[in-house]
């Protein structure tokens, strides 16, 4: 039994279990999860580990080579590449597509542990972290106070709101920003010390024998059982100052005599400034398979709890909220797909002219949508820009799907069919053509099975929507339809649509069949000049359109790194920042909605950070800036004046705008700008010297901005060498004196574990011995550091030469080679033609010396690689349809015929996006790709129908004539009826319109030259294709043998008077 035989005997039935799909429909509508991009799934893993003071030669040695020797007995890697800075190590694992990540992360623990067995004494476990690209800042939680110091902030930020996070779904907790850990400091003066002949190891010694930890025990008295307790930790802050170090002629030395104690923080090392102010923020992360917009606002409802938590003099406030893009982007395609279908429904009322009829089209359009979105949540889709792009393109083939049938049922009535008969006959009669179009469309996307990586990440989401949304709608063209238009439409006799006098669109049709017939006669030279224009003005529309990852959008945000010359002091950074930040609010009138700079390294105690903001020193500093909603600026303007005017007045700054906005940071892959030339090698001048090439090479592009070295190469560095004969003559072992440095110039923190309980929180901190910075700031003090307990002599100059040096700040390393980056941002150009000219530019270099690898890598890269899978793609969908047009009609020659308009398709979508200005990328080439499945919907339409009249009429061109002029009117409409709907799209309305204004720009020009394809070229090209073909069937059975008797009674219903 077929599907409108079913629907039409129980009519009720399929109507109330249509129903039962929209009520589930409407309740996975408030359900599903709301994102911008769909699940990327990026299979990688994160390594980090902290050892604060060492330098990045020796995190690189003692860890991070430690670790790669390790990760190679792991399952799956593709490859690991590290980053090592002063105090960190920071590997990053990928893997190949496919691999259980659970398992490979239990591996990477496993080899983490036995590389463990090498670490230096006092390191602590790395911490294995599973990131991707999804799991980004999606705004900050500030506290800010204006009686509290940073450091009671921090704390509170720590201890009280930080496990709140918990409490919302899909949130992870990261550390504080803007603070160092709050630590029990114990600052010695170095002149002190010497007056009492001691060394601060000395001080950390008496602080390890009288803070100890020890477990309580019981004691049975009688009856009763006593825990019994002892004071071998200090209880209040001020009671570690009465330690006694030492005694020397009976008289006790305490801490208090040769230092200060204080609740305070570990050694600064960086600040975060919000609108210009030293301030704490939290940045609330989202898991990669969370929701955007359900973290913050489950988070937002949460503010007033975690306030209460707080004193009222500590302000708590959520900014940078990335969730108002996302919703922006979301309602935007929401209102350009409900304005796109109203355009349809008009557009099918004027073509139609039957307002019955259009009601009928219209109410399949939502109907199958909503049941698509049902169809989406059981395939663990999320409502994102991808899904609702393909829900925006799917309108104009839902209207398709409806309009050829109630079109059919119309032509049945026309010729005196009763009512009832000409909906059963019609709908019988289309449904294997309509089934065929919808296996053609669904073609066109099954390539995006076969996709890898970011490709398949973004298309098949696209690609769902829209096949499981077609699905829906031939179901509901063979069920509902047919049952709405018992119950709607009216009885018509013959000549109910044809007037006394003809109207515009008979007139049109008589002369579109006179045009049509006249053109045969030369269908050869036609054809022929069709396809050497179409395909050669594609080839060079192709190679001449600029090409991106994802269309640019103004969002009113920017990030902005500068970089002071290496090793620049925490303080000045800081100063260089806030004079920025006054640069930028003169620049834009003073339109700074809210400004956040994060300056200096992420402490040693939270390593993990370093996912969120990575800065390789003090010099370095990341502003983000949010502008005011009215003001409107080209930001690719803006960032040029706000690179002039910061150059006039910080002359030494370098500067580099990075990527801040979900769809920058998703795509960018962690690439800090578009252009990334890695050069890799086993020794580092030769990189050097072969990095500043680079760099002279790409300064010569006009258009390319923040041309520079990404890694520090000039850390300025004091080298203490230390004279091993002489420190054994003196009976010093270079563990002591290495101890005496470490107190002196860093502090105990990782040479010594001591901790402190504060009951109020129930939360330890670190105690630890340091010297003040704004006393060891001179060559001198380093060189009186006391080395021998209870002496003055021998000092750490009597021992050790100095020597400042200049060395690389950063260690960068994949494989077996370091590596140097060189970097560029590209200014009013796409990534195509800026990858082509800079890999034009590393060609016309020497080349580079023997073992050195020069390569392009972050977007240029994924664009590559995007580019050539979304190729690959549209080459296999035309493959597939061509093969299943074979195994439909078998005949190779009506296939080829049906493939026709595709170079059409492709010349219209390319000169529609050069014509507006936009760029060939992921959005438009979907939108291409898509084109092409409706094109050969719309030629099976006629192919189809020819091939059915040229078995009857004996004549291949009498046939054409009449399937192109009878399927004319559903072409019009249909196509018509698409461009109408993607007229919105297309121009970008809305805040972040721009990112699918140029899928709906290649849906538009692709339909538009494909109709014209469809209508003139196909029928030509029909002919010349079956015009001496046989009427034999394919079938080998001999039953099959056609009737050549058979009577052509039809044979000049369609000829041209």
């Amino acid at each position: 039994m077929s599907l409108v035989t079913a629907a039409l005997r129980r009519p009720i039935t399929t109507v109330i279990i249509t129903l039962s799909l929209l009520l589930f429909s409407v309740l996975a509508v408030l359900k599903i999860p709301i994102d911008i991009f769909p699940q990327l799934n990026s299979p990688t893993i994160y390594v980090i580990e902290s050892y604060g003071g060492m330098s990045p030669q020796q995190m690189e040695g003692f860890f991070s080579s430690r670790m790669q020797d390790q990760f190679l007995y792991v399952n799956g890697i593709k490859n690991i590449s590290a980053k090592n800075i002063q105090g960190l190590t920071l590997l990053k694992l990928s893997f190949y597509e496919n691999t259980d990540m659970a398992e490979a992360s239990a591996q990477v623990a496993l080899q983490v542990n036995r590389a463990m067995k090498f670490f230096p004494p006092g390191a602590l476990p790395p911490q294995v972290v599973r990131f991707d690209a999804s799991s980004l800042p999606v705004g900050q939680l500030v506290l800010s106070s204006k009686t509290r110091s940073l450091k009671e902030i921090y704390d509170m930020a720590s201890t009280l709101v930080r496990p709140m996070f918990s409490a919302v779904p899909g949130l992870s907790a990261p550390p504080p920003f803007g603070a160092n850990s709050r630590t029990i400091t114990v600052n010695v003066d170095p002149n002190k010390l010497r007056s009492y002949n001691l060394t601060a190891d000395e001080v950390v010694m008496a602080l390890s024998k009288f803070n100890v930890m020890s477990p309580s025990g019981n004691l049975h008295l009688n009856n009763t059982m006593y825990v019994t307790t002892i004071n071998s930790l200090i209880k209040n802050v001020a009671d570690f100052a009465d330690i006694p170090i030492l005694t020397k002629n009976g008289i006790p030395i305490y801490i208090k005599d040769v230092a200060r104690v204080s609740d305070a923080s570990d050694v600064t090392v960086s600040y975060a400034l919000i609108n210009g102010r030293r301030s704490v923020y939290i940045p609330a992360v989202k898991t990669s398979d969370a929701s955007t917009w359900a973290v913050v606002s489950n988070l937002k409802a949460k503010l007033p709890e975690i306030q209460n938590l707080l004193p009222e003099d500590v302000k708590v406030s959520y900014e940078f909220d990335q969730s108002v893009a996302v919703m922006n982007s979301v309602q935007s395609l929401l209102h350009e797909g409900g304005l796109g279908a109203l355009l349809t429904g008009l557009m099918v009322l004027l073509f139609l002219r039957d307002w019955r009829s259009s009601l009928i089209v219209i109410v399949t359009i939502p109907v199958s949508i909503l049941i698509g979105v049902l169809l989406l949540t059981l395939f663990g889709q999320t409502i994102n820009i991808m899904t609702l792009s393909g829900l925006a393109l799917a309108i104009g083939i839902l209207v398709d799907q409806a309009t050829v049938t109630i079109e059919s049922i119309h032509q049945h009535q026309e010729q005196g069919t009763h009512k009832r008969k000409a909906i059963y006959n019609a709908c019988q009669e289309i449904a294997v053509p309509l089934l065929l179009i919808l296996f053609c469309i669904l073609a066109v996307f099954a390539p995006s099975f076969m996709m890898t990586g970011i490709p398949r990440a973004m298309f098949l989401p696209l690609s769902l929507s829209i096949g499981l949304t077609m699905i829906a709608s031939y179901f509901m063209a063979q069920t509902l339809v047919p049952i709405l238009s018992n119950w709607l439409l009216k009885e018509h006799h013959i000549g109910h649509f044809k007037s006394d006098s003809p109207g515009f669109f008979d007139k049109f049709k008589k002369r579109y069949r006179f045009g049509l017939y006249r053109s045969m006669r030369h269908k050869g030279k036609v054809i022929i000049g069709y396809l050497v224009l179409t395909l050669g003005l594609a080839a060079a529309a192709f190679v001449y359109i600029g090409k991106d990852m994802m269309p640019k959008v103004n969002n009113g945000q920017f990030q902005l790194r500068i970089k002071e010359p290496d090793g620049t002091r925490l303080e000045r950074t800081e100063e260089s920042v806030k004079q920025v930040l006054q640069v930028i609010d003169s620049t834009v009138n003073h339109q700074v909605a809210i400004s956040s700079a994060y300056v200096g390294l992420v402490p040693s105690s939270y390593g993990v950070s370093n996912l969120y903001v990575f800065n390789t020193g003090t010099h370095e500093a990341v502003i983000q800036v949010n502008l005011n909603a009215d003001y409107h600026v080209n930001m690719d303007e803006l960032k040029d004046v706000l690179r002039r005017n910061i150059h006039y007045k910080l002359p030494k700054l370098r500067l580099n705008f990075e990527p801040i906005d979900m769809t920058e940071k998703i795509m960018s892959q962690g690439a800090a700008t578009p252009i990334e030339v890695r050069i890799a090698g086993k020794k580092m001048d030769e990189l050097k010297v072969y990095a500043d090439q680079v760099v002279s090479a790409l300064w010569h592009i006009d258009y390319l901005r923040d041309v520079q070295i990404a890694q520090p190469l000039r850390l300025p560095t004091i080298s203490i060498a230390i004279d091993r004969l002489k420190a054994s003559q003196l009976g010093l072992q270079m563990d002591d004196i290495a101890r005496s440095v470490t107190a002196s110039t860093s502090s105990s923190r990782f040479t010594q574990k001591i901790q402190w309980l504060d009951e109020n929180n129930t939360y330890t901190y670190q105690v630890q011995v340091q010297v003040p910075e704004y006393v060891m700031n001179t060559m001198d003090e380093l060189r009186e550091i006391p080395l021998v307990k209870g002496q003055l002599t021998p000092t750490l100059g009597d021992i050790a030469t100095f020597n400042t040096q200049y060395l690389p700040g950063e260690y960068d390393r994949q494989g077996p080679r370091r590596y140097l980056t060189v970097m560029a941002n590209i200014h009013k150009k796409d990534l195509g033609t800026a990858t082509a000219d800079v890999q034009q530019a590393i060609r016309e270099l020497q080349a580079p010396p023997r073992g050195v690898v020069v390569e392009m890598k972050g977007m240029s890269t994924l664009l590559l690689d995007t580019m050539g899978s979304l190729q690959l793609g549209l080459a296999c969908a035309v493959v597939v349809i061509f093969l299943l047009l074979a195994a439909n009609y078998q005949s190779v020659k009506l296939s080829l015929t049906a493939l026709v308009t595709i170079p059409a398709v492709i010349l219209g979508s390319l000169a529609m996006l050069l014509l507006t200005g936009s760029t060939l990328n992921l959005q438009s080439y979907m939108g291409m790709i898509m084109s092409t499945g409706v094109s050969v919907a719309n030629a099976i339409l006629i192919v189809s129908n020819a091939e059915a009249l040229r078995l009857d009429f004996r004549n291949a061109r009498t046939a054409a004539l009449a399937s192109a002029t009878t399927r004319l009117r559903p072409i019009l409409m249909t196509s018509m009826a698409m461009i109408a709907g993607m007229i919105p799209m297309a121009m970008g309305m809305g805040e972040t319109g721009e990112q699918a204004a140029p899928l709906g720009r290649a849906v538009i020009g692709g339909l538009f030259a494909s109709t014209f394809a469809a209508l003139f070229i196909l029928p030509l090209l029909f002919v010349w294709m079956k015009e001496k073909s046989t009427f034999d069937s394919e079938s080998l059975l001999p039953q099959d043998e056609p009737d050549h008797q058979k009577l052509l009674v039809e044979k000049d219903k369609y000829s041209v008077n």
